[in-house]
C-alpha cells in the first residue's frame, strides 16, 4: 500500500493538533501530510472532483497515485486515521463506525463550523518538526 495522504487546514489549531497526534501514534510513519491551501491538495481535490476552497473538511488519500485511488472526506477520514494508528485508538474507531454516517458526519460539520474559535486558527500553516519535514509533502 502505497503511503495515504492526510489533508488538512492548515491554519486550524485542531487540525494541527490531529496532525501532532498523528505523529506521534503513527509507528509505522505511513501518513503522509499536504495542507488543504498547498498546490498539491488543490490537484488531489480537483482530480476528485471536491471543492478547493472548502478548508473545513479532512480528507484522506488512499493509494495515492495509483489506479485505485481514492478520496475519504470528514468522519469517514477520521475512521480511516483511527484504525490505521492501532492500539490504543482502534477501539474509539471501532465503536465511532457503529453511528451511521449521517450521525458522524453531523457531528464532525458542527465542530468544523465552530474549529477556529474553539481551538484556534494561526495566521500560516505549522512548520513540521525536522525529524518529521519528509513527511509532508508541501513544505
Amino acid at each position: 500500500m502505497s503511503n495515504p495522504i492526510l489533508l488538512y487546514d492548515g491554519v486550524c489549531g485542531l487540525c494541527n493538533r490531529l496532525v501532532q497526534f498523528i505523529l506521534r501514534h503513527d509507528r509505522n510513519a505511513i501518513f503522509r501530510f499536504a495542507s488543504l491551501q498547498s498546490p498539491l491538495a488543490a490537484r488531489i481535490l480537483a482530480h476528485h472532483g471536491a471543492n478547493t476552497s472548502q478548508l473545513d473538511t479532512v480528507y484522506v488519500v488512499v493509494h495515492p497515485d495509483l489506479p485505485d485511488e481514492y478520496l475519504l472526506p470528514r468522519s469517514d477520514a477520521v475512521l480511516f486515521v483511527l484504525n490505521q494508528l492501532g492500539a490504543p485508538v482502534r477501539p474509539a474507531a471501532f465503536l465511532l463506525k457503529l453511528l451511521p454516517r449521517f450521525l458522524r458526519d453531523l457531528v464532525y460539520n458542527a465542530i468544523a463550523r465552530h474549529r477556529y474559535r474553539m481551538f484556534g486558527r494561526s495566521e500560516t500553516c505549522m512548520l513540521p518538526p525536522v525529524k518529521n519535514h519528509d513527511r509532508f509533502l508541501d513544505s
